[in-house]
């Protein structure tokens, strides 16, 4: 296709951080914003704002219990592929109500026409949460909860998770940060899950750093991550069942010795720049060295970490040659002479017996500018939409 043919609207701004979306194929949207809440937005462009966090104003209720602060707050959504009869929605979001904090999925009903919501059960109440300051680049509380959302083609709930700047959570059978969930819709294990002996039953995969998206492919119905990566190395990795992402950011291990509160994940020189190969030699996204069996990644961004965050996959005759490519957000970092990056990457893959191969990336050009493209979701015409921090969520649709 001729990528310069894009055509953009403007469906919402004003925003306060637009996290995540979702649609019904009539076009209904729901939306969370991070600080603020979850809101609706009708397919005459009505929105009606449904939940709010803690004390925010102007919604039908509000979640006392929830809050925002740092990286954390309302984060992924998603409509019940069932919704048409039983009404059901999912949020994942920032609660108070046990000490410490956590983060929790929950589920709602929303009501007929769509003004407000009733029924919530926290179907996982367990994903760990980063209550105190620690000596590490964005390093305040609420750091690195991952966040996404979304029901595979198996039916199944997937939710993603964050380490937290917490150097035991990647590795621990038990403590749900820096897993892929796979789950049913009360939040129970998938009875095909296949974790080490001695892992939650919930857990897909394990071993990651901050999956901020998560997408399956259209035609194996793999599920494939992107995944933020600590200075260097954003990677893109199809998943498998019972894998280990490799992350492992515990000092004294690895030829490593102490790091800055335990934590290795920025070391070494964290909040200077430096090559980013002889980084990630000292504190790999992937460590093969430690981990053999480790899941490799598809894709690394050309050794650089620029906050990959959300993914999905474009389907339709419209798209021409992307028909079937995975697009992935890019929110821009530029630390420490890495370039800024904010752009939609649009991956190619081709299929060998079952495995998945990236075959060409081309960067999306569009016909607006460029931001901090915090989520990518296909509508139901088939047009991309994606939100960005900065407050707007916009419709791209390819053009004639």
């Amino acid at each position: 296709m001729n990528t310069t043919s894009l055509q953009q609207e403007v469906v919402l701004e004003g925003l306060e951080y637009p996290w995540d979306m979702a649609f019904l194929d009539d076009g209904t949207m729901l939306f969370t914003e991070k600080c603020s809440g979850l809101s609706v937005r009708m397919p005459d462009g009505t929105v009606n704002a449904l939940y709010g966090v803690g004390e925010t104003e102007g919604y039908a209720e509000n979640g006392a219990d929830l809050f925002c602060e740092g990286q954390a707050g309302m984060m992924g959504v998603a409509f019940d592929p069932d919704f048409d009869n039983n009404r059901r929605i999912y949020v994942y979001a920032t609660s108070n109500m046990s000490a410490p904090h956590t983060n929790r999925l929950m589920r709602f009903t929303l009501n007929e026409d769509f003004t407000s919501v009733a029924d919530r059960t926290d179907i996982v109440d367990d994903v760990p949460y980063k209550m105190e300051a620690s000596d590490h680049p964005f390093g305040g509380p609420g750091a690195h909860n991952g966040g996404r959302v979304r029901f595979g083609p198996d039916g199944a709930l997937w939710l993603t998770t964050g380490d937290n700047h917490n150097e035991e959570i990647p590795q621990s059978p038990t403590l749900m940060g820096s897993k892929v969930l796979r789950m049913d819709t009360d939040g129970q294990a998938h009875p095909d899950n296949s974790p080490p002996e001695g892992f939650d039953p919930r857990t897909y995969t394990y071993g990651h750093r901050n999956v901020q998206g998560i997408a399956f492919h259209p035609d194996t119905g793999q599920a494939v991550i992107a995944e933020h990566g600590p200075w260097h190395s954003d990677e893109i990795t199809v998943l498998v069942n019972g894998g280990n992402g490799g992350w492992d950011p515990r000092a004294n291990m690895a030829g490593r010795g102490d790091c800055p509160d335990g934590y290795c994940g920025y070391s070494p020189n964290q909040n200077e720049g430096m090559n980013r190969y002889e980084r990630a030699a000292f504190m790999p996204m992937t460590d093969f060295a430690t981990y053999p069996d480790a899941m490799p990644p598809v894709w690394e961004n050309n050794g650089w970490s620029q906050g990959t965050s959300s993914a999905a996959f474009l389907e339709g005759e419209q798209w021409g040659d992307w028909n079937g490519a995975m697009v992935v957000g890019i929110m821009g970092i530029g630390f420490g002479g890495t370039p800024l990056g904010q752009r939609i990457d649009v991956i190619q893959f081709y299929e060998d017996e079952g495995t998945l191969s990236v075959e060409d990336v081309t960067e999306m050009t569009l016909p607006m500018e460029a931001g901090r493209f915090r989520s990518v979701v296909l509508g139901p015409n088939g047009s991309l939409y994606t939100s960005v921090d900065e407050g707007t969520i916009y419709k791209l649709t390819p053009g004639s």
